[in-house]
């Protein structure tokens, strides 16, 4: 994320229960344009807000609809406590930031900055290695396409290669496609083998 988000139309849900600090947080959070609700129940993987909030000096597991830190969406921790177990519970729930109790105004942007930031980050980190995974996954067909192309080219394997890559680029799709492709002996890709 290179630039500081725009909250404005945002719905947060404050997981904790109604009390000064919360009163305090809502108030900034309507300032920077979020529309907030306050509940202590467990909040449902149905329809998730664009940011959770939730008090780590009280939160449980089952507080978060998601699996350890593989938070669906940015979240940030409302924590009083020092407490190392309190703080690894945040960490846990997939916290990006940390807004101290009592709450300050001046306290609330910079964590909800912090966590927008690095949870799309991490999807992005995410969405970057499930690539690379699926192009891994898909060497072996890549292979067998440069074997074919060999024998029916009778051509070495760099030659080979580089015919598979130059009909990629053309083509303007990744060589794991475009080997699916040839493999599986569609009409585009005569003019390859």
């Amino acid at each position: 994320m290179s630039k500081t988000p725009n909250f404005t139309g945002w719905k947060a849900v404050i997981l904790a229960e109604e009390d000064g600090n919360v009163e305090r947080l809502r108030r900034q959070l309507s300032l920077l344009g979020f529309a907030s609700s306050v509940q202590w129940l467990p909040l449902s993987g149905g329809d998730l807000p664009d940011l959770v909030i939730v008090d780590a000096d009280r939160g449980w597991d089952e507080l978060l609809p998601w699996p350890t830190q593989r938070p669906a969406r940015p979240v940030v921790a409302l924590l009083g406590s020092e407490a190392p177990g309190r703080i690894a519970w945040a960490i846990g729930c997939g916290a990006g930031a940390i807004i101290p109790k009592p709450v300050t105004s001046a306290s609330v942007y910079p964590a909800l900055v912090l966590a927008v930031s690095g949870h799309e980050q991490r999807k992005e980190e995410e969405a970057r290695i499930a690539h690379l995974e699926e192009r891994l996954r898909l060497r072996p067909v890549v292979f067998a396409a440069i074997e074919r192309l060999k024998a029916s080219k009778s051509i070495d394997e760099e030659a080979a290669y580089a015919l598979l890559r130059d009909h990629a680029m053309r083509q303007r799709m990744p060589i794991e496609r475009l080997a699916a492709l040839f493999l599986g002996g569609a009409d585009v890709m005569r003019e390859v083998g």
